[in-house]
């Protein structure tokens, strides 16, 4: 971390500024609603304890729904040039790793005093969305809240009841109503995701690896599928992220955009197509991709995780860049969307926080609290540490996997090409899922071939991983 410029470690100053906080606030100097009584809930993966979000929606007259998205108030206690904002804009995201999590923020407030924690009253700016059966989105509106977590869900039990494959939660059981909300929340998350891919939002299907420890011990990997009530949560969260990029633009502020610009390698990306016995047009095109993608997981379910990763490598990263008001961001190919910030992981992700502060401002009738030249350094800056980060996590994973997959060296493995520049080759066995570099034989291969592959060393230390062809 710290040679990619991450600081892994808190301040004295910055944990005692964190320990001199003496509780939650639940009052602001602006009026805020109190919606303690709803059925909140948050959807979280299983060790998650930096609560973000929860949710809630009621039913509508003539089929609508109504659903609120509650962020946690993290500019509440980590005010802009706080010795703690200060460390977050150094970062400014979290660092996950096998067994191992480096907050943005001390976990003083990121897993308890900012964090949606159950049965704590807690402020949140909530992000209001009334919606069509069919996904349009109807109206929208944006207010500052107290509110309170009635049921902690974790994504796997939640998508084995969702999917009839287990009973319903225990501590959504504890809560009279909390099934019907999981109901109405999926419904509502289903028909904005359909009408988001009607639109040409990419449909993926990805292969992450998860370590599974044994106390401390790392035992094995296992492979992490999508999941429906990760895409409950998906789609609600883009669909607030939306609301909150034309906020802002109509309250005459700019906002920080998510971005992922029109691919680069779209000539690739259509002959895979070729390859494939389909047809993409020559110019890039969301939805016309989207559509070669759903038939290619009919044909080849199989198959298709790693068509999803190897589009996915060549559609290229998201970066952040500012719109100012009446700006045209060039948008988010692949959710085909043309608003879009980050707003919704403010204990996570400095991006969310600034964008919380803008919209409070906003909200307040308050000046913008940052000039165009600091969001634009800002932003680049929070792109560039998002890489940094990114490059870290993913070391460690490797890291992680040539542990696990020491004992194997010499064995072949099917694999599909997931990166071919002056850097090197790379490759991604799917079973186990891990990715390594190609040493030996790699001449001629590019993003999207499969090849046959053997394991030909392993350094834990450093991360590394080679194949030979």
């Amino acid at each position: 971390m710290r040679e990619r410029g991450l600081d892994p470690d808190f301040s004295h100053e910055e944990l005692a500024e964190a320990a001199a906080l003496p509780s939650a606030p639940t009052t602001t100097a602006e009026p805020v609603r109190d919606l303690r009584t709803r059925l909140w809930c948050s959807i979280d993966n299983d060790d998650s304890r930096d609560l973000d979000q929860l949710s809630v929606a009621e039913a509508l007259a003539g089929g609508d729904s109504r659903v609120l998205v509650a962020i946690a108030d993290v500019d509440v206690l980590v005010g802009k040039g706080s010795l703690l904002d200060r460390h977050a804009a150094v970062n400014t995201t979290s660092v996950y790793t096998p067994g191992v999590v480096f907050p943005m923020l001390p976990e003083r407030l990121s897993t308890d005093l900012t964090s949606l924690n159950p049965g704590e009253d807690r402020l949140a700016v909530v992000i209001e969305l009334v919606v069509a059966p069919d996904g349009a989105l109807k109206s929208s509106d944006i207010y500052g809240a107290r509110v309170r977590n009635q049921a902690k869900l974790a994504y796997n039990s939640v998508d084995a009841w969702l999917t009839g494959r287990g009973a319903l939660p225990e501590s959504a059981a504890a809560t009279p109503g909390i099934d019907a909300q999981l109901t109405l929340q999926d419904g509502v998350a289903q028909a904005l995701g359909r009408r988001r891919h009607e639109l040409g939002a990419l449909e993926f299907t990805t292969i992450e690896a998860r370590p599974d420890f044994d106390g401390d011990t790392l035992r094995d990997l296992q492979a992490e599928v999508p999941n429906r009530a990760k895409a409950l949560i998906e789609n609600l969260m883009v669909a607030a992220n939306g609301v909150t990029a034309r906020f802002l633009d109509t309250h005459g502020f700019p906002s920080i955009r998510r971005v992922v610009r029109t691919p680069t390698r779209w000539d690739r990306i259509v002959e895979i197509a070729t390859g494939a016995g389909d047809a993409l047009p020559p110019a890039p095109d969301s939805r016309a991709l989207n559509a070669f993608l759903l038939r290619r997981r009919a044909a080849d379910p199989d198959t298709f995780p790693e068509l999803s990763q190897t589009i996915i490598k060549l559609l290229g990263s998201g970066e952040y860049v500012v719109d100012p008001p009446g700006g045209d961001p060039p948008g988010h190919f692949g959710l085909a969307v043309k608003d879009y910030s980050h707003s919704t992981a403010p204990n996570r992700r400095y991006p969310d926080l600034l964008t919380q502060r803008l919209i409070k401002a906003a909200l307040a009738g308050e000046e913008c609290p940052y000039a165009l030249p600091e969001l634009n350094r800002l932003a680049e800056h929070c792109t560039s540490q998002e890489d940094a980060a990114n490059k870290v996590e993913r070391q460690v994973r490797k890291s992680a996997a040539a542990l696990v997959v020491a004992s194997r060296v010499g064995q072949t493995f099917d694999a599909f090409v997931t990166g071919a520049s002056s850097k090197g080759t790379f490759v991604r066995v799917i079973s186990p899922p891990i990715e390594g570099k190609v040493v030996r034989g790699e001449k001629g291969l590019d993003v999207g071939d499969r090849v046959r592959v053997r394991l030909s060393n392993v350094d834990v230390d450093r991360g590394f991983i080679d194949f030979e062809r």
